[in-house]
């Protein structure tokens, strides 16, 4: 069976006055399993951040050296200390490990309950509560598949209102069916974390009231890419990168007029122009039967490189019809990258009127493998 990606983001609001965030979160991808920690310390500020940071670092580590879960649990409940004042715990958690097989273990200590849900619906699922010392340790064991998501959510985004536009807390049940909503016509945990984010900001009329963070899991299936950029050094080696372009799965793109003109070539497919009207700054792009994308060279990928960088969001790009939007649309959206690149040398991109960005193939492809992995996408790179 397919190994489930799993997608993991975060975002989180400081009490306003702070300069550090009380909560922590811990994401540890592996062999096995992703494990997820978040951590609530009591209070706000650099003592709640230096508290609650051990605890998902402890949590992260105990767990990756191979300590049992219940182990991992019990030395949590009995290493943190509880406020004598005001009975609570000095710093929650939530620790959620996610296996390859699809199976979840869900730990909760004095935190939100986790937002469970498939499509646009939470899912019910029972926890058992176990006591260790004094402690009450709330847990999950259940199936995810394709279309699943979880999130974790600190107490800040619960009570946000509390002092801005509301006289109560947004409170869990309305906090659920707005992650309900928005899941349903969203494709990136980053665009779920950020939302309700968003949303938990306005509510606390952009002056929270205690630290505020959401932690966004969605597993699906692997979405998959394979770009051609470029010709072959060797002409011979035409047939073999249009072959493994073909033969990979998911979504195919080839970049540049001669690239776009050897995969038509080899497949004995004609290739046209859509000269609807786009960007005017973006050439045209091209339209292949068994290709998803077909656009410019280095001046296409030079915008798209810029537009990862500078962050547009999937849905703003996907919107957009001109190549360098699409190709950023295709990029966000996949999960594992392999970039077949070519080392032939394009004569036009030597001229000393063309910029020296534009001339240097290596360096936007370089850029692009950089970018892509720091979001946590598995990219390949192969030269021809």
């Amino acid at each position: 069976m397919e190994r489930l990606h799993v997608e993991v983001e975060q975002r989180r609001l400081n009490k306003y006055g702070e300069e550090l965030c009380g909560d922590s979160v811990e994401v540890e991808t592996g062999p096995g399993s992703t494990i997820v920690v978040l951590s609530d310390g009591l209070g706000s500020g650099v003592k709640a951040n230096i508290l609650s940071s051990l605890t998902a670092r402890m949590a992260v580590t105990m767990l990756k050296g191979g300590l049992a879960l219940d182990e991992v649990v019990e030395t949590l409940a009995h290493t943190l200390p509880v406020c004598e004042k005001r009975q609570l715990a000095y710093s929650t958690f939530s620790i959620l490990q996610i296996f390859d097989d699809g199976n979840v273990y869900l730990a909760e200590y004095d935190s939100p309950p986790a937002f469970i849900g498939r499509g646009s619906r939470l899912r019910i699922v029972p926890r058992s509560e176990r006591t260790t010392g004094d402690r009450a340790i709330k847990e999950a064991f259940f199936p995810v598949e394709d279309g699943d998501w979880i999130v974790l959510a600190s107490d800040g985004v619960l009570h946000a209102g509390i002092g801005g536009l509301w006289n109560i807390g947004w409170g869990w049940d309305r906090v659920g069916d707005y992650i309900c909503s928005t899941a349903a016509r969203t494709r990136l945990a980053s665009e779920l974390a950020e939302e309700l984010v968003e949303v938990t900001g306005k509510l606390y009329a952009y002056k929270p009231g205690d630290d505020a963070t959401v932690v966004a899991v969605r597993i699906r299936r692997p979405r998959y890419l394979t770009m051609l950029v470029g010709p072959p050094v060797n002409p011979e080696d035409d047939s073999e990168v249009v072959r493994k372009l073909l033969a990979a799965p998911g979504k195919k793109v080839a970049c540049g007029g001669t690239t776009g003109n050897i995969v038509a070539r080899v497949l004995d497919r004609p290739i046209t122009v859509d000269l609807t009207p786009c960007d005017k700054r973006i050439p045209p792009i091209g339209k292949l039967e068994g290709i998803d994308l077909v656009t410019e060279g280095m001046l296409t990928l030079s915008y798209t490189l810029e537009k990862l960088e500078q962050g547009v969001k999937l849905m703003d790009a996907a919107v957009k019809s001109d190549g360098s939007s699409r190709l950023t649309a295709l990029l966000l959206e996949a999960d594992c990258i392999h970039i077949i690149v070519g080392r032939a040398i394009n004569p036009a991109h030597q001229s000393p009127d063309v910029p020296r960005s534009l001339a240097l193939k290596h360096k936007i492809v370089d850029g692009l493998v950089q970018i892509l992995r720091g979001m946590g996408k598995t990219v390949k790179v192969e030269y021809y």
